[in-house]
């Protein structure tokens, strides 16, 4: 249990569905059950997380990085929605402020969602600082996860927003520092940096950026890593200049029961750059974990 948590009353959900949605074509898409987790507490601002799920089955937990969102792991997420249960958490990074402004912070958010959403262990799926607030929940509640999925994961090695962030970021830079995080920007979302400035034009949406990007490069994981007790797949984008492959190398080395998979011409958001490639590789695993379990039963 997180120790960060037990302070706290009960949360209240309230739940309502988006309704259905189309793709390009017009074929109907996995609707989505939207709710919203809240943690009644006036010392500790933004205690809240969107959390939208699809699909029925084992539960995967999908968990953005800096200025992530849910939608962007939409298209991965219904390619795995026919036989899991995929929760997506947004939690509101950049409304953080004081001591929640941090990896503490946003792992009490994340795992206060998911032990009220999920009653199972569940595998973490996490990008960025994503992966790190996974990989600190699979050390602090093991028995709430039963694997991990990290693509290109904060934790022990980031190239961050933090150097020459401006108090007020122009489109320019924001566009220029997006513009990095994919091996070739053209598959960069068209919305992708209109909503980036609108959020960091924010009052104190750009300190908190930078406060969380400091925080989590000072939390390093390496001396934890190897305490991580369940199977854990890399899925790296080979063009990642972010969190570069060596970064993939090390958690390989570090992490007991491990293994890399590269994805080609991806940087460092393969669920934007590469969703259909990122889905294959957790199907994968999702599946060797299944065997796993079925064999342990026999047994």
């Amino acid at each position: 249990m997180c120790a960060h948590l037990s302070r706290f009353p009960e949360p209240r959900v309230a739940d309502a569905s988006n309704g259905e949605h189309l793709d390009a074509g017009g074929e109907a898409l996995p609707p989505v059950r939207r709710s919203r987790w809240d943690r009644e507490d006036l010392s500790a601002a933004a205690m809240h997380a969107q959390v939208d799920a699809l699909g029925e089955g084992d539960p995967i937990v999908f968990l953005h990085g800096l200025l992530g969102l849910n939608s962007h792991w939409r298209r991965t997420a219904e390619q795995l929605a026919s036989e899991h249960r995929c929760v997506m958490i947004e939690a509101p990074l950049l409304e953080l402020r004081g001591r929640r402004c941090s990896v503490e912070g946003v792992q009490a958010i994340v795992h206060g969602a998911i032990r009220e959403h999920i009653d199972e262990p569940a595998v973490l799926v996490g990008n960025s600082l994503g992966g790190h607030i996974a990989t600190r929940i699979a050390l602090a509640d093991p028995s709430a996860v039963r694997g991990l999925v990290l693509a290109g994961s904060s934790g022990l090695f980031e190239r961050t927003f933090e150097r020459d962030v401006q108090h007020r970021p122009s489109h320019d830079w924001i566009n220029r520092k997006i513009s990095e995080l994919f091996a070739d920007p053209s598959r960069m979302p068209e919305d992708s940096v209109s909503h980036a400035y609108t959020e960091l034009r924010k009052r104190g949406s750009a300190r908190a950026l930078v406060r969380l990007s400091r925080s989590a490069k000072a939390d390093h994981m390496g001396s934890r890593l190897p305490n991580i007790s369940v199977p854990t797949l890399l899925l790296w984008g080979k063009q990642d200049v972010v969190t570069p492959p060596h970064v993939a190398e090390e958690f390989h080395e570090l992490i007991p029961d491990t293994r890399l998979e590269w994805i080609e011409s991806c940087g460092h958001a393969p669920m934007l750059e590469r969703p259909d490639e990122l889905a294959e590789g957790i199907g994968r695993f999702l599946k060797e974990l299944a065997a796993d379990a079925a064999r342990q039963e026999v047994a």
